[in-house]
């Protein structure tokens, strides 16, 4: 009997009691009570103290008006960037088009002065080329001169001659001649000589005309030529001694090219 009311109270557990009500006719009312050790247990049992509007669920609060203001300061500070960003990247491509268009014209003109400087460097070069004999050749006053060291026919001789922008000599004065004659070498030469057929079919007649066509001035024929072209195979070449005689244009001679240059003569 004694350990029973000396035992240690549990203040934790709940009680049931019964309490009999006279008044009522004899109904009996059962309450249960929870007794707590501190004031820490009564705030962790929360079932207890819930309101009736945490047990319908969470309730949405509005945010107070501060709060609403900050929000749409924010968004006018966004929109104002992104609208600056915008006119930001329009004044860039303008100025990139115009970057364009600009470096475009600057390039047009360069390279319309090249052309220029190139044209002019280009008749430059032949100005200064037509003044000087190439490799090879011989200047004498307003003409170069080329020896072959082969022989061909007439023909093939001017063709040599033609690749070389150039003709078969054209004898026009004795100086001219003494100059070809040594150049010659005491070796028959084929030179630019050729003839002109005169005539109807029934019959023909041949006179001498140098390749330009122009007429012959100056004659420097070797002693016992004949001067007048037996026929239309006929060509004149430098004798060894220098003077002129004819011969078939399919013989093989060598052959004398000149070119004229612009000098002073």
């Amino acid at each position: 009997m004694s350990t029973v009311i000396y035992a240690t109270p549990v203040f934790s557990n709940k009680v049931r009691y019964n309490r009999k009500e006279e008044e009522d006719g004899g109904k009996r009312e059962e309450r249960e009570v929870v007794i707590y050790e501190s004031a820490d247990d009564i705030r962790d049992d929360h079932t207890d103290f819930q309101s009736p509007e945490s047990e319908e669920g969470p309730q949405v609060q509005d945010p107070p008006p501060v709060q609403r203001k900050s929000f749409r300061a924010a968004a006018l500070c966004l929109g104002v960037l992104c609208l600056l960003m915008m006119v930001g990247l329009i004044i860039l491509s303008v100025r990139h088009v115009l970057f364009n268009v600009d470096l475009q014209t600057r390039y047009n003109n360069l390279n319309d002065n090249y052309n220029n400087l190139n044209k002019n460097f280009t008749d430059l070069q032949k100005t200064v080329a037509g003044k000087f004999c190439p490799e090879g050749w011989k200047k004498f006053r307003c003409s170069c001169y080329f020896k072959s060291t082969e022989n061909k026919t007439w023909s093939e001789s001017r063709t040599d001659c033609e690749n070389r922008e150039s003709d078969l000599v054209m004898i026009n004065s004795k100086e001219e001649q003494d100059f070809v004659s040594q150049m010659s070498m005491n070796r028959e030469s084929w030179i630019g000589l050729t003839v002109t057929t005169h005539g109807s079919n029934i019959r023909y007649s041949w006179s001498w005309a140098w390749v330009d066509g122009s007429p012959l001035t100056e004659t420097f024929w070797a002693a016992g030529q004949r001067e007048a072209p037996l026929n239309s195979f006929s060509r004149v070449a430098l004798g060894q001694s220098g003077k002129w005689k004819t011969q078939v244009y399919y013989s093989g001679n060598f052959w004398i090219c000149e070119k004229k240059v612009t000098c002073s003569c």
